[in-house]
Formats: C-alpha cells, sequence, structure tokens
C-alpha cells in the first residue's frame, strides 16, 4: 500500500544525500520536497502541516548545520518524526478485566470488521485465550452467515442468535461465554455505507450495557481522507480505544491510513495485510516507518519465518545439509513453508535495501509452478534427481500440465539452490528461516 510513499521517500534521501553540506536554505527546499511527497501519497493536509513544522525545527539545528554527515542526521529526524506520528511504542489490546472480558469492534460497512474479528479470534486463541465470536449484525445481508463460516474455518465458537436487537445479542452473548468459560467476546457490530443516527445510537447503547474496555474502530486502508471524517465521528460519538487498519495489501496510496492515528489520537493496535485468516499483524511504528522509508523490518521478517517454520523440521534440515543429504522432497518442504509466511512481495519489502530493485518482479505462479513440478515426481526420483532422464522429464512436464524446459529449468536451479544450502546449512538452520529465501 505505501509504495508510492517509499518510492518517493527513497528518490528524496538519495538527492539529500548528494549534498555534501546543508543549508538552510536547501533544507527548506528539500523539506518542500517532503511535503509534495506526504500530500501526493493523501496524507491530511493538517497533519502534513505539522509532520513538516516539527522537522524543520529540528533539523535548522546548529549540531546538523554542522555535523559531518547532515543527510543522514536530516533522514534519521524525518524517521523518528514519522514513527511519532505513527504511535510511540506497541498498544495492545487490555484484557485484564474481570473475565469475559468484551471487546467492540466498530466501523463502517465494508471496511473489514466481520472478517477483523474472526482474524483476532485466531490471534488470541495463539495467545492462550478462549474467544467468542459475537454475530451483532442483524442488518447486512449474509453478515451472520459470514461470520459463522469464518467461525467454522477456525474452528472458533460463534453466538448467532439470529435477527433480534443487537443490544440482547450482545448482553446473550456475555451469558454465552460465562456459561461455557469463554473468557474474551469479540462483538461484530453493524456498520452503514455512510454515518447515520440510527447506527450511532445502537453502538452507544451497546456500550453502556456492556461497557467494553476495548472499542476497536476498523478503517479501510483503501478509503482515502472519507476514512479519516468518519474516524473523527466514530471518535466523538463512542470515544474508541484502538485502531483497526485493514487491506494495507492494496494498492491505495495510503497517506490516509495514516493520518488517523494523528487525528484521533488512539493507537493503531492491528493491521490487516491480506485476505488470508492469519494475515494480521500486532502494530509496530518503529517498523512500519522503516518499511515506508525503504528500510526494511527484518524483526517481523523473522518473527513471520519463526511462526510458520518447525523448529524440528528445521533442525533435521540442518543435519540433513550437512550430510549433503537436501533432496527435493525437503525443498517441497521449504516451499510451502514459505508460502505459510505470506505474500512473496510483503516479504521481499521486509528486507533492508530490496525496495530499491525496482526491476525485481515477483511471480507467485512460478512458486506454484515449481510445487506442481516436485508433486508430478515419484518419492523416488525426489530423493534421486539424477534418475530423472529425458523420458522422465517429458512425463513429469505432462503430469504437471508445464514444459519439459520448465522441468529441466528446475532441475538446474534446485542443483545451485543444493549447492548455496550445502555452504549455509549450518548458519540458517540455527536461525529458523525457510532455506529456499535467500
Amino acid at each position: 500500500m505505501f509504495d508510492q510513499l517509499t518510492q518517493g521517500f527513497e528518490n528524496f534521501f538519495r538527492h539529500l544525500r548528494g549534498h555534501g553540506k546543508l543549508t538552510e536554505d536547501n533544507i527548506r527546499e528539500s523539506l518542500r520536497e517532503v511535503r509534495r511527497i506526504l500530500l501526493e501519497a493523501d496524507v491530511n493536509f493538517k497533519v502534513v502541516k505539522q509532520f513538516i513544522q516539527n522537522v524543520q525545527e529540528k533539523a535548522l539545528g546548529q549540531e546538523v548545520l554542522r555535523s559531518i554527515t547532515p543527510g543522514q542526521l536530516v533522514i534519521k529526524i524525518i524517521h523518528d518524526e514519522l514513527v511519532a506520528l505513527l504511535g510511540e511504542g506497541v498498544s495492545r489490546l487490555d484484557l485484564s478485566s474481570l473475565p469475559p472480558v468484551p471487546v467492540m469492534v466498530v466501523g463502517l460497512q465494508g471496511s473489514g470488521k466481520t472478517t477483523f474479528i474472526a482474524k483476532l479470534g485466531l490471534h488470541l486463541r495463539r495467545k492462550g485465550k478462549f474467544p467468542l465470536l459475537v454475530a451483532g449484525d442483524v442488518y447486512r445481508p449474509a453478515a451472520i452467515d459470514q461470520l459463522q463460516q469464518l467461525g467454522r474455518q477456525l474452528d472458533l465458537p460463534v453466538w448467532a442468535p439470529g435477527v433480534q436487537d443487537p443490544v440482547d445479542i450482545c448482553r446473550d452473548g456475555m451469558a454465552e461465554a460465562r456459561r461455557t468459560g469463554r473468557d474474551v467476546v469479540l462483538l461484530d457490530t453493524a456498520g452503514r455505507l455512510h454515518i447515520d443516527e440510527p447506527m450511532m445510537q445502537e453502538l452507544a447503547r451497546i456500550r453502556e450495557a456492556l461497557k467494553p474496555p476495548e472499542i476497536l474502530y476498523v478503517a479501510d486502508g483503501m478509503a482515502g481522507q472519507d476514512a479519516v471524517r468518519a474516524a473523527q465521528e466514530f471518535q466523538q460519538r463512542l470515544d474508541f480505544s484502538g485502531i483497526v487498519l485493514t487491506k494495507l495489501d492494496g494498492d491505495a496510496k495510503g497517506g490516509a491510513a495514516l493520518s488517523i492515528r494523528a487525528v484521533t489520537g488512539k493507537p493503531i493496535r492491528f493491521i490487516g495485510t491480506g485476505e488470508k485468516t492469519d494475515a494480521l499483524e500486532e502494530f509496530h511504528p518503529d517498523r512500519m516507518a522503516n518499511r515506508i522509508l525503504g528500510m526494511g523490518d527484518i524483526v517481523s521478517l523473522v518473527e513471520k519465518a519463526q511462526e510458520a517454520v518447525d523448529q524440528d523440521t528445521a533442525e533435521k534440515l540442518a543435519q540433513k545439509l550437512a550430510r549433503q543429504e537436501f533432496t527435493l522432497e525437503d525443498f517441497l518442504e521449504q516451499l510451502r513453508q514459505l508460502k505459510k509466511m505470506g505474500p512473496l512481495d510483503q516479504l521481499i519489502g521486509m528486507i533492508p535495501g530490496m525496495g530499491k530493485l525496482k526491476n525485481l518482479q515477483v511471480d507467485e505462479k512460478d512458486m506454484k509452478r515449481t510445487e506442481a513440478i516436485i508433486c508430478s515426481m515419484t518419492p523416488e526420483e525426489r530423493r534421486k534427481p539424477n534418475l530423472i532422464n529425458g523420458s522422465r522429464r517429458k512425463r513429469i512436464a505432462m503430469g504437471s500440465g508445464t514444459r519439459v524446459q520448465d522441468v529441466n529449468q528446475l532441475l538446474n536451479q534446485f542443483d545451485q539452490i543444493k549447492g548455496m544450502m550445502r555452504r549455509m546449512g549450518k548458519m540458517k538452520g540455527r536461525s529458523g528461516m525457510p532455506f529456499p529465501f535467500p
């Protein structure tokens, strides 16, 4: 989502480093470029004005002008101000109240509330919680069915008595949670295409009846400045406790999403990075600032790897590499673990410096084709690729719906990877990173 911002900042930093010495005049000129980058990315103009003012006050200090590396200091100032804009430190849910703890989720229709509730339920269960999902949206067609389907998919219980007063549904959901030993209740509420008085009154009634310690406002990251105005209205009427940014895998400019935190003063708690139910991340302002400025996010990348990779499997693979026994079966297993980490373009964006490779093409179809080719081999062929002669290659190509040239290319690449993995096996095995990921 933040590609436009990232590209703008990378070009700006490249130009800034070209100055051997910074003066007050070229600092002001440079900040006009930063202002343009932010406004073109749809960042709220009031937020941009304050951001530029803060950076300018610090950048014009004598310690910057006299520094032997003034460009790097200005870059650091911009980074620190961007972190401050996004929020200092990680803001986590407050679930310390007497269970069951209600968590109310609000937002406009289409922002992704129902999907987020399912993702949050899965996230909390992985943290050792026992959530109950409550279907409180009785207006949107299929909203209840959607939540029930997601609950079945994730093996999460759903309280969905049907069409009745939403306040009663939420209150009865709390009673069901007490009866079944659930410690967190996630309340799906109704949205509209625009803010109207009946919706806001209904949400206020739910808040008064249950007094949830957490009210999360879900904002569509692709909605532009309308999302900022809607967030302000919800904040005035409900005083929500945190923000969730969804659809950050989209191709919108992204600036409006950055503006919501500054305009409302509320912390961003979670970000949705894809359609899959595990595509939810806790929000780290410093890591997001690094991504936006093209500095990568290696910490999040390692965390994704640790979640996707089984440590015992990694240790066994390291031992096989040490014995030079890396096979196509091992390669296939590592490929599948890499797919669990998320879309390749997002993973590559987390690697410092990779954003500068503008011509880098990421095609996940190549991974699917590779998987199909290996799956079309016999177990013996996967363990002993040297057995794959011309006739076998033709059979494998027909079985996988590919060309013989594709099979040849995969086998050549595997030989190269095998040699590289043989050299790097010990170091990578200890880190737990998937091996096909360079």
